[in-house]
């Protein structure tokens, strides 16, 4: 979701009146803001894990972590797993829609800021602030909060120099990311201003007398019934909501009139698989490998069901319990009412717990058959789009369930995980086999539409569908996606049905997910949201009859999970006058337990005169993953990547003219050293696989688009710029910058792209049987344990220095090789430990190639590259 003018994975809105960029923006293409609402895009995951012991000599980039299993080739038999001494620095993590208040928006998790010392209120009265308690104003530490991220910790006063758009102003928020000490849990209604909605928090002041608490956001002064009376400012501290910048409001699902629990909330949100029957010999012995894995690894009281459709609509009985037996429909046009009420209330069972229909699952799976005829796979009839919806009416149920005013109400998404061998093309929402069918065009558009209708019917549902799709056929992702986006899922892409496809099979069922998710934002009145990225659209709530001036901004999630963030960009109206901005994120759901979930999480930002001092605090990394944001959801097609990258270069040379300084006698600028990681953040993004040539195919460029645009902070970060470890003696590693020097024959090095990790071996490593084995053994370790909960799991590959798959690697990593001497050891220190027949091995292995180097890049756009942090 985003908010623009275009119908974009988003949602977008824009400030009619906001005054164009003067010539001295350099030229900006604004692709940063949009105007017009529009619709949204998908989403994606982050778990932070502590990693193997690496030694970093440089600033270490925070680690991912998720697990993976995808395959590896053997080079020989490895010894056992390394051992891992240090840990690395835990790493850090999209929407478009209209304003729903008089903002303009459109559609991350740094820390949120502590402050020390008290806010300052405007029209207080001396008396009023002598009596009144600042709850926070002695806390020289207050918890964090990494499910929102700042891009800086402070915000300049100056409105000119605060919103220049090349760098911006946002945050990253993240809603359902688990905390691992948790937040405060409170049983009970929380105390809300009656003018704006917001909620009592550590930044209140409160009238310790009487109770009355002052707004953060309006500045009213509220009544608390008495319960914030207190001796002292100490004694309020024992309310978690004045102590902790994150709170969660829990009310029970028993507590609610006219509901009716199931016992088990997993129970009573099923899987069903619905499974491509139209595939050859080879692709079916890989994906009934990975279903069997699959239902060996599902939680006993899950309930699952099964469907196969390629011309025809099969849905398996799991009432026989020798045999395979399944009732079909037929797949050329949406089942009738009369068909699903035979199917739903004859005498088979198609959703059954699975301890007590694992046998059978077995038996149907090992009952699949190639297929038999000889059309080309591209060809075959599969009706992709009627087998969603018979899995939607077999979850949903008999209707009786909603009936004399009880709801029968799930606490978590429903899933129905599609695994695809190739496009739809029968039935509805298919398009014809040949992109030359002379109605293909028209087709095409009344599919999508089809599609997204299909997605919105599922969330409707709350049920996510998931679409993994493996093989050599294209399977026309511009059709699927829509289903997998309007639902709240994903479309991977995978080589094949073999080892990464059944991890992320398991991944994508054993996702916690909630649901009925709403996302509240609320600022001091001197901050407009401009934009939002992420899985979610606007939501147009009406509160005016509770909260007469309530202008929050209401996002409505289309799934609550971990894997997903929202990206918020925002402006100052005017030069700031207070010290401290605020900033209230509050999340509405449902949790898997059926508990309704009100977490509510605030923060509060100084403000600064000082230029620098606001440069110091800016986060690179999370400014960067902003940036990266903002301009990926404006390349749609392979023309508009050209174009952001041309965008990207327009930005960096605006950030040296407004931030940087004039060199001496000179007309080049100096890029800021308080930014020094963002240009190469910034570099990696417009050569990777988001905006540069590396990906060849359209499809695949759309499947990354779309991940990126939902993921939480650390994966996003990870897709713009890898992480570089090489191997060390005793199975540690050392963290290097992501250059090509890093590629030294008698290293093993593993690199990690977010959705690809690369195991390269240097040739003379590979030569020695035993260190490479062990070399590989460590390196598979590493690789593993950096994305064991990383969805989706990521491909991990390893190959030979000089192989052919080795280009896959060498086109990720900055050709540092063209740098003079001085450049490459400022940038990569780890150079100096070679010694001079080392150094002129490693100069010699390089080829010559056109790209330009990160410092030759700079030298481009007339900027001096910042010194290395």
């Amino acid at each position: 979701m985003a908010y623009t003018s275009q119908s974009s994975p988003g949602f977008s809105a824009t400030q009619p009146d906001t005054p164009a960029p003067s010539s001295e923006t350099n030229s900006i293409p604004p692709p940063l803001i949009s105007t017009g609402p529009s619709r949204f895009p998908p989403k994606f995951q982050q778990d932070q894990m502590p990693s193997p012991s690496i030694r970093t000599p440089a600033a270490a980039s925070p680690a991912n972590g998720v697990k993976t299993g995808s395959p590896i080739p053997h080079l020989s038999t490895p010894p056992g797993p390394p051992v891992f001494s240090s840990p690395i620095r835990p790493a850090a993590v999209p929407f478009r829609t209209s304003p729903a208040s008089p903002q303009p928006v459109v559609f991350s998790s740094a820390s949120s800021l502590p402050a020390s010392t008290p806010p300052h209120f405007l029209n207080t009265s001396t008396g009023l602030q002598h009596q009144i308690s600042d709850v926070s104003e002695d806390s020289t530490s207050v918890a964090e909060s990494s499910n929102v991220l700042f891009s800086s910790q402070k915000v300049l006063k100056t409105k000119k120099l605060a919103n220049v758009p090349s760098l911006g102003f946002g945050a990253l928020v993240s809603p359902g990311r688990e905390m691992s000490s948790g937040p405060q849990i409170l049983q009970r209604e929380p105390h809300r201003c009656p003018s704006c909605g917001a909620y009592s928090n550590l930044y209140c002041k409160i009238l310790i007398g009487s109770g009355q608490w002052q707004c953060v956001i309006c500045r009213k002064l509220n009544g608390s019934e008495g319960e914030y009376v207190a001796p002292s400012k100490e004694d309020l501290c024992h309310f978690p909501e004045l102590s902790s910048s994150m709170v969660d409001y829990v009310r029970t699902g028993n507590r609610r009139p006219g509901f009716i629990p199931a016992s088990d909330s997993r129970t009573s949100a099923p899987i069903v698989l619905v499974i491509d029957e139209s595939l050859d010999e080879p692709h079916l012995q890989h994906l009934q490998s990975s279903l069997h894995a699959f239902i060996d690894s599902v939680s006993p009281t899950t309930r699952i069901g099964i469907i196969l459709y390629g011309r025809t609509v099969s849905v398996y009985d799991f009432s026989e319990e020798s045999v395979a037996s399944a009732d079909v429909l037929p797949g050329d046009k949406s089942p009738t009412p009369e068909s699903l009420k035979a199917l739903i209330y004859g005498t088979g069972i198609y959703l059954s717990p699975m301890h007590a229909s694992l046998p059978v699952a077995h038996t149907i799976f090992s009952s699949l058959r190639p297929y038999k005829s000889s059309v080309p796979e591209a060809s075959r009839d599969r009706c992709l789009g009627t087998a969603v919806e018979v899995a939607l009416a077999i979850i949903q149920g008999p209707s009786a369930e909603v009936s004399r005013g009880v709801v029968r109400r799930s606490g978590a998404n429903s899933r129905i995980v599609v695994c695809a061998g190739g496009p739809n093309t029968y039935g509805p929402g298919s398009v014809p086999h040949s992109v030359n069918h002379p109605n293909y065009l028209h087709m095409e558009k009344s599919a999508l539409n089809w599609m997204e209708h299909l997605g919105h019917e599922a969330h409707q549902q709350n049920t996510v569908v998931d679409i993994l799709c493996a093989g050599t056929c294209p399977v026309r992702v511009p059709i699927l996606q829509p289903l997998a986006k309007a639902s709240g899922g994903v479309l991977v892409l995978h080589d094949d049905f073999g080892e990464a496809f059944g991890v992320n099979l398991q991944r994508a069922s054993a996702r916690a997910a909630g649901s009925h998710g709403l996302l509240e934002v609320r600022c001091s009145d001197e901050i407009l949201i401009t934009q939002v990225v992420g899985p979610g659209e606007e939501a147009h709530v009406d509160t005016h009859e509770t909260f007469k001036n309530d202008t929050s901004l209401y996002i409505q999630m289309l799934s609550v999970e971990e894997s997903q963030s929202f990206a918020l960009s925002m402006e100052t109206k005017r030069d700031l006058k207070s010290d401290f901005l605020f900033f209230q994120f509050v999340v509405q759901y449902s949790n898997v337990y059926q508990a309704d979930i009100s977490r509510v999480i605030t923060v509060r930002l100084p403000t600064v005169d000082s230029v620098s001092e606001y440069l110091e605090s800016v986060q690179d990394e999370i400014a960067a993953v902003l940036i990266a944001k903002r301009t990926a959801l404006q390349a749609k097609s392979q023309s508009d990547t050209i174009d952001m990258r041309a965008t990207i270069d327009e930005r960096v040379k605006d950030i040296a003219l407004k931030f940087g300084t004039l060199a001496p006698k000179s007309k080049i600028y100096r890029f800021p050293k308080e930014l020094s990681s963002v240009p190469e953040l910034l570099f990696h993004l417009r050569r990777g696989p988001l905006l540069g040539s590396i990906v060849g195919h359209e499809d695949e460029r759309s499947v990354l688009r779309n991940l990126f645009l939902n993921a939480s902070f650390d994966l996003s970060l990870r897709m713009i710029a890898p992480r570089c470890l090489m191997h060390r003696e005793g199975g540690t590693f050392e963290e290097l910058p992501a250059y090509d020097l890093a590629m030294q024959s008698d290293a093993a090095v593993v690199l990690d792209h977010g959705t690809d990790v690369f195991i390269w071996l240097g040739a003379e490593l590979a030569a020695e049987e035993g260190k490479s084995a062990a070399a590989l053994a460590a390196c598979r370790t590493l690789a593993e344990e950096l994305t064991e909960s990383r969805f989706p799991a990521p491909r991990i590959l390893a190959f030979k220095e000089g192989s052919s798959q080795a280009r896959y690697f060498v086109s990720r990593l900055i050709p540092a090789h063209k740098d003079p001497p001085y450049e490459q050891e400022a940038r990569f220190p780890q150079l100096r430990t070679l010694s001079t027949e080392q150094r002129t091995k490693l100069k010699s292995s390089f080829l010559h190639f056109d790209d330009p180097s990160y410092c030759e890049w700079m030298r481009s756009l007339k900027l001096i590259p910042p010194e290395p942090s």
